[in-house]
């Protein structure tokens, strides 16, 4: 049985171009990932889900706008335009993504208090989702990441999954980033010194 699985992060309409939260070329790397998950026995996805009001969108904080930081109990959040609100058409996964062989949909930022970049875990690093027991127990330890965006959503989970034991690869060709003030050559610089291994 492999020990390997795809992991495919936020490859949803809201970060794809005329989407909310557009991710410039995010829709270019659909055909990469399909091929993807059809050469993988074990595909997990992830689902930006945020209630309508969440706390990390702009419009929640009177006076402030998109991309500006702020202070939350958990440490600074970055502010976003409305996006991936449940149940919307902006919330779906990519329609011609290819994802019905998942095992596993993973909703994440479901939590009006908090935000959550991380497959594994919410923004203040100790909320789980609940990824690793799921993993651990069907015995993957390896992990091929791809989806949107490089420098958030997939980093962030690249990094906890090495932080949780798993060996991580994160495939470039199958993302792309947002790039806000030179972050994905941050992040990329993060996972590197991290161990993530970037193809």
């Amino acid at each position: 049985m492999s020990q390997n699985a795809l992991l495919v992060i936020d490859l949803q309409n809201d970060f794809c171009p005329g989407g909310a939260l557009a991710v410039e070329g995010g829709d270019e790397i659909v055909p990469v990932v399909n091929g993807l998950i059809g050469q993988y026995d074990h595909v997990v996805l992830t689902q930006d889900w945020h209630p309508a009001g969440h706390s990390s969108f702009a419009s929640s904080h009177p006076g402030k706008a998109p991309f500006e930081d702020i202070e939350m109990p958990y440490g600074p959040q970055r502010l976003w335009p409305d996006h991936c609100v449940q149940g919307t058409v902006g919330a779906d996964f990519h329609p011609d993504l290819d994802w019905t062989k998942a095992e596993l949909v993973i909703r994440k930022g479901f939590r009006s208090a908090i935000d959550s970049y991380s497959a594994f875990f919410e923004n203040d690093h100790t909320t789980p989702t609940g990824l690793t027991g799921y993993l651990r127990e069907r015995g993957i330890t390896e992990l091929t990441l791809v989806g949107l965006a490089t420098d958030f959503c997939v980093a962030f989970s690249a990094l906890d999954a090495v932080g949780q034991g798993f060996k991580a690869e994160v495939l470039l060709d199958g993302c792309r980033g947002i790039d806000i003030e030179g972050s994905v050559d941050d992040m990329l610089g993060r996972m590197r010194e991290a161990g993530v291994a970037l193809r």
